[in-house]
C-alpha cells in the first residue's frame, strides 16, 4: 500500500496551492479520502473529506469556502484545491484513506507534504 502527497511549498498569503494524493495497492474507490494538517505544536485535524460512492464532501469551518477536494477514481487520486491562503494554513498536510467494513477500520496515511503560507 502507498499513499504518496506531492504539491505543497511556500506561497503567498491570498495565494493558491493543489494538493494531490496518489494511492495504490487497495480498491480506492472503495475508500473515503480525508486531509489532515498538523500544524506545529497543535493537534492533528481533519480538514476535508470526500466520500465513497457518491463523493459526498465536508469541510472543517476554517476552511469552508476556501478548500476543495475532489477525487479521480480513474487515477487513484484525491486532491485538495486551497484557495485565499492564510498563514494559519500553515501546516503538514496528510492524505487518509478509510474504509469501515463491519466494524473493522482499514486505514492508510502518506507520509504528509509541508504547506507553508508566508510573504
Amino acid at each position: 500500500v502507498q499513499v504518496v502527497e506531492s504539491g505543497g511549498g511556500l506561497v503567498q498569503p491570498g495565494g493558491s496551492l493543489r494538493l494531490s494524493c496518489a494511492a495504490s495497492g487497495f480498491t480506492f474507490s472503495r475508500y473515503n479520502m480525508n486531509w489532515y494538517r498538523q500544524a506545529p505544536g497543535k493537534e492533528r485535524e481533519l480538514v476535508a473529506t470526500i466520500t465513497t460512492p457518491g463523493g459526498s464532501t465536508n469541510y472543517a469551518d476554517s476552511v469552508k469556502g476556501r478548500f476543495t477536494i475532489s477525487r479521480d477514481n480513474a487515477k487513484n487520486t484525491v486532491y485538495l484545491q486551497m484557495n485565499s491562503l492564510k498563514p494559519e494554513d500553515t501546516a503538514v498536510y496528510y492524505c487518509n484513506a478509510l474504509r469501515v467494513v463491519l466494524g473493522s477500520e482499514y486505514d492508510y496515511w502518506g507520509q504528509g507534504t509541508q504547506v507553508t503560507v508566508s510573504s
